[in-house]
């Protein structure tokens, strides 16, 4: 008999696999999704490898095959494995990002009753009287049910005193099927056309039976099976009149397989390739080399804005095809715009998919089997898409590489994109380009050292007048007051913005933060309303007349009067783009307005709908958050105004600078793009800070050597890893002790083991203290390979880890 170590969808599992033996009557391949007995349950699991021998004494049987052939490559078994041992992630959470959209189903708990007939209720308190009599009236009741009467742990408690004396029992199923292939119901003749005609005729000289023969006729003149749909909207006939011909043996139904389509082609017209610039063309061969090697090479594309990035990734993507391979391109989900998804679009007709948050359950599981099956030449997507289940891989693209979206960090496991398409990489032979005008420090220190090859384009594609880049200048908030001046607009930018319009040009206003105000505070008290369930204060949302914790999304109606003095002196401070747009509408009465920030882009559509506004020019002005600062390439925006550039750099946080530096460059960039050239003004009250100087000048070289210099003096990354650990409980003391007591076990461990490097900084609270109602504390490691000295420490429940982390914050 031979065994499979099977990764198992359960939480108990955390990063081992289990032993199962095969069966004769199966045949088990690697990768393959199978059923294994776990417990009193049946649970999902994948296999990752075959063995002669078990790694335990005892084992049970794989109970049955999900699909036949193996959902996973070694490859992505390979890159699973890695990504659970690295970021310390359960193995089936790693598994999982591989898995067909819609795979994981949870198993749901339910609770029958057993009393015995003579059972004597009164025995019972009030409590379990009132439980067993809901599963009585039920017969059998999801346990998710009870927890939503009773509460979830008073619940989880008489069930279980139930269970224990015999009268209920629990039993296990798994949750309905998420998401199958569509199938849509088509109507098509069942005889050949001349019979149709005739039993036409027949029909109509019967008199009652018109409209059987007017679909009739209707199908004989059709050069196939229709969609019922279609048929019934063009005949006008009902669902009756179809199912009298299909009983005379007339017609037939069929269930045809349809796709959910996410690119419409309707409105993209195929584009050949572009002339490419001498920078271009230097780059584009050094890539085409390494992809005719077919060895594993990473180059750092760095590229100003507007270069021309996207053409050396269109022809480098041709290229991979010619060769027989195909590719993965990465986008920030921000900057995922149909205008993004249009360019690749038309360079591959028919040839590309798309994967993303936005598309549906549906939309997403038609394109990965169709990505599994080799039907597309290009996948792009964000951060998901690099787990794609793409064949023959030869190419990999990550756009905007910096961007701290690749990181995922609200659950486990806590990748980074970039990481894993790297690791990708290595195992299946492919090249990875990385894209940006404003390079992560580490990868440019990474090219530096000579780990990356560094490809450069230091000039625009299109230079409108003999300069490459827009011309930028910075104005002092503190002068502005100085002079009177306290509106949200600076002199120079009031002028210029006036100019634009004045011009018809159109404007772009950066403010990275939404809202109408910051925070309420009564000016009496100095009290300011904060979330009840976060430590952060609500801020006030003008078109919903409400205040709103950007955490939890907790919302109260905005008080009258102070909670705490009753006094009516509460004071609206700080701004949001809500209130931007409501000042410029007052500055700037004739400008037509659009906003563009998360507010308003709930819907599925809604930033293709603002952006075909803009675009159209029906809008002169585009106020938004940083969701305008990425691939947008708009000819008639002549003017970027970054209304406070000060958001990021107070924040206690070692890449403020970098990020303030990175958004500041990419919002600069989407001005100057046409032939009428374009100008900057960046709005600060820290002129001087060595970030804003550099962003001013376009100058990525200044900044590194400075940002840099300080990380190697701060002994942060590059120079040294990094590493969060998070414990969270309602209780905040028990929070600290526990905090503290991990601080004297690492400390013992790292004393034990005689480990020299690694630094404990904490525990503290976390920036924000309490979140959703949980208080949290914070240790930070700081060393080198820090996974392998955490992954065998027994961390308790309510620990997360976070390897690499993104920020301090």
């Amino acid at each position: 008999m031979s065994y499979a170590e099977v990764s198992v969808n359960s939480p108990i599992a955390q990063r081992r696999t289990f032993s199962y033996a095969i069966p004769p009557h199966l045949e088990i391949n690697v990768g393959q999704a199978v059923w294994v007995p776990f417990g009193d349950k049946r649970l999902q699991g994948i296999v990752l490898e075959l063995s002669p021998h078990p790694e335990v004494e005892e084992t049970r049987e794989i109970a049955g095959v999900i699909e036949l052939r193996p959902l996973l490559s070694p490859q992505q078994l390979q890159l699973a494995r890695w990504i659970s041992e690295y970021y310390l992630s359960p193995l089936f959470d790693a598994v999982a990002l591989m898995l067909p959209p819609g795979f994981e189903r949870r198993t749901i708990t339910f609770i029958s009753p057993t009393p015995p007939p003579d059972f004597d209720l009164s025995t019972l308190n009030a409590e379990q009287r009132q439980a067993l009599e809901l599963i009585q009236e039920k017969g059998k009741l999801n346990l998710g049910q009870l927890e939503k009467t009773l509460g979830r742990k008073k619940a989880q408690t008489i069930v279980s005193q139930l269970v224990n004396r015999g009268l209920a029992v629990k039993s296990y199923e798994l949750e309905k099927i998420r998401v199958k292939p569509k199938m849509v119901p088509y109507l098509s003749l069942a005889v050949a056309s001349s019979e149709a005609k005739e039993a036409t005729d027949k029909l109509r000289r019967q008199g009652k039976a018109s409209k059987q023969a007017s679909l009739l006729e209707y199908l004989a003149q059709q050069s196939g099976a229709v969609p019922w749909a279609e048929a019934r909207l063009n005949t006008k006939c009902s669902k009756a009149t179809a199912d009298a011909l299909v009983s005379k043996g007339l017609a037939k139904f069929e269930e045809v397989e349809v796709r959910r389509e996410p690119i419409s082609y309707k409105d993209i017209v195929p584009s050949p390739p572009l002339t490419l610039t001498r920078a271009q063309k230097s780059a584009f061969e050094a890539i085409k080399s390494s992809l005719a090697e077919g060895k594993t090479k990473t180059f750092l594309l760095h590229g100003v804005t507007g270069s021309g990035k996207t053409e050396v990734y269109l022809q480098a993507l041709a290229e991979t095809v010619k060769l027989g391979k195909k590719a993965i391109v990465l986008v920030p989900e921000i900057a995922l715009t149909p205008q993004t998804i249009e360019r690749f679009a038309a360079r591959f007709p028919q040839r590309v998919a798309v994967l993303h948050s936005k598309l549906s359950l549906g939309e997403q599981f038609d394109e990965w089997q169709r990505i599994r099956n080799g039907q597309f030449d290009v996948v792009i997507g964000s951060r998901s898409a690099a787990f794609a289940p793409q064949p023959e891989l030869g190419l990999i693209v990550i756009d905007e590489e910096q961007e701290w979206t690749y990181k995922q960090q609200d659950k486990a496991p806590r990748y980074h994109a970039r990481d894993a398409a790297l690791k990708l990489a290595s195992l299946s032979g492919a090249t990875v380009v990385l894209g940006s005008a404003t390079p992560d420090v580490e990868s440019f220190y990474r090219a530096q050292r000579g780990d990356y090859q560094l490809l450069q384009l230091p000039e625009r594609v299109t230079p409108y007048d003999g300069s490459a880049l827009p011309k930028v200048e910075v104005v002092d908030l503190r002068e502005e007051l100085k002079a009177g001046n306290q509106s949200l607009f600076s002199r120079s930018l009031f002028q210029a913005i006036s100019q634009a319009i004045a011009n018809k040009e159109q404007v772009i206003l950066f403010l990275n933060r939404r809202g109408a105000a910051s925070f309420i505070q009564c000016r009496s008290c100095g009290f300011v309303m904060r979330c009840k369930r976060c430590d952060v204060p609500l801020s006030y949302h003008l078109t919903e007349d409400k205040l709103v914790c950007h955490q939890c999304n907790y919302r109260i109606e905005v008080p009258e009067s102070c909670p705490r003095c009753q006094r009516r002196r509460m004071k609206f401070l700080g701004i949001g783009t809500q209130r931007l747009e409501q000042e410029v509408g007052y500055t700037f009465p004739q400008a037509r307005l659009l906003r563009w920030d998360s507010d308003v882009t709930k819907g599925r559509y809604s930033h293709d709908e603002i952006l075909t506004k803009f675009r159209s020019h029906q809008a002169d002005v585009l106020i938004g958050t940083q969701m305008v600062a990425k691939g947008l390439d708009l000819p008639l925006v002549t003017l970027v105004g970054v209304v406070s550039a000060d958001t990021a750099l107070n924040l206690p946080d070692f890449r403020g600078g970098e990020r303030t530096f990175q958004l500041l460059c990419q919002v600069a960039g989407r001005a100057g793009r046409g032939v009428r050239g374009g100008k900057v003004i960046i709005q600060t009250y820290a002129p001087e800070h060595y970030a804003i100087r550099a962003a001013a000048e376009h100058d990525y070289a200044s900044f590194y050597e400075q940002e840099i210099d300080y990380r190697r003096q701060l002994h942060n990354p590059p120079f040294t890893q990094l590493a969060g650990l998070t414990y969270s409980h309602s209780n905040d003391t028990l929070c600290q002790r526990e905090a503290e007591r991990m601080k004297r076990f690492l400390d013992q461990e790292i004393a034990s083991q005689g480990i020299a490097g690694i630094e404990l900084i904490g525990p503290a609270p976390a920036f924000i203290h309490r979140l959703r109602g949980r208080f949290r504390w914070q240790l930070i490691l700081r060393g080198a390979e820090l996974s392998a000295f955490l992954s065998p420490l027994p961390l308790p429940p309510g620990w997360t880890v976070d390897i690499d982390p993104m920020g301090l914050v």
